[in-house]
């Protein structure tokens, strides 16, 4: 067999996995980001507790399966130690900030709803923006009838903010 096909180089050591990347943004978390990433951490530790228990630490899919559980523990260990909870009860009511629930209508007359929230959480299928994301940064201390621009790299959009609000959960 070809050596392209086998996942080990020359040596037999598996290649290392690399670390996942960390952000050198304040890593702000809503509340429920924050129960977000506990439960990450006790799904991680228990599939982590759940293979060593099994004991085929000599199974290299095993091995390369806890690399990644390792891996991605460490990166949500940080991300939890560096966690800096953000109220929704103390955000201003009347502009954009984080934690907020904006609805915003384009140039085009399409609504569009975004929820501000921590990296971690962010979920565009959901409606959730990171606040360092461009969309945010454009919303970002605007308030009610405001207008900002969205710099997108498929070109700019004019968003009017129709509503802002802060859930609280």
């Amino acid at each position: 067999m070809s050596r392209a096909f086998v996942k080990e180089p020359d040596g037999g050591t598996p290649e290392p996995i690399p670390e996942r990347p960390l952000s050198e943004h304040p890593n702000y978390v809503s509340p429920a980001g924050l129960g977000e990433l506990r439960a990450k951490l006790a799904d991680l530790e228990t599939e982590r507790s759940r293979l060593t228990a099994e004991g085929a630490s000599d199974d290299p899919v095993v091995q390369e399966r806890m690399g990644y559980i390792d891996r991605d523990l460490r990166y949500y260990v940080v991300r939890h130690e560096s966690a800096i909870l953000v109220d929704p009860r103390t955000q201003p009511r009347d502009e954009v900030a984080f934690g907020a629930v904006v609805v915003a209508r384009d140039q085009h007359g399409v609504e569009h709803r975004f929820a501000i929230v921590g990296e971690d959480e962010a979920d565009l299928a959901r409606g959730k923006v990171s606040w360092v994301s461009p969309v945010a940064e454009a919303l970002l201390g605007a308030r009610r009838g405001d207008e900002v621009v969205w710099r997108r790299p498929v070109g700019d959009l004019r968003l009017s903010v129709e509503t802002i609000d802060y859930p609280e959960s």
